[in-house]
């Protein structure tokens, strides 16, 4: 006896999702996140140096920078720190720092007892070299 070929065959439903989409979706946001996130962690503070008409360029290679805001926002190397830790962080930062030179970038409104006190943290530490962001006088 043979079976007929012609007989209607059942039909089965294709029921897997792509997920190629979705990947390519995913991949795009953590390439996006990797772009982003160097640029969001490294906020610094907008600091209006005061003008000087003397002043060099320091070396930007062992420099530890330390922004401090009119309002009394500090930073270390672009890293937001709170006041009452400062002195912490520096240490941490300037361990055996006799080779290494603090720069201060103050505002021009910010009070002159914090820029001192972030100066005296650094000679206590034994740093180097001390200096004060300016910027440059065109006249």
């Amino acid at each position: 006896m043979h079976v007929d070929s012609a007989a209607p065959r059942r039909r089965r439903v294709f029921a897997e999702m792509n997920l190629v989409p979705l990947i390519d979706v995913s991949l795009i946001l953590v390439i996006i996140f990797m772009v982003l996130t160097p640029i969001l962690v490294n906020h610094q503070l907008t600091v209006k140096l005061p003008k000087a008409s003397s002043g060099a360029p320091a070396a930007q290679d062992s420099a530890v920078t330390i922004q401090i805001s009119r309002t009394g926002a500090v930073t270390i190397e672009g890293i937001a720190v709170k006041w009452d830790k400062v002195e912490r962080e520096m240490t941490l930062r300037l361990s055996k720092a006799s080779g290494k030179t603090v720069l201060v970038q103050a505002d021009r409104l910010t009070p002159v007892e914090k820029v001192v006190t972030v100066l005296d943290f650094a000679k206590k530490l034994g740093v180097g070299k001390l200096g004060i962001g300016v910027t440059p006088d065109a006249s």
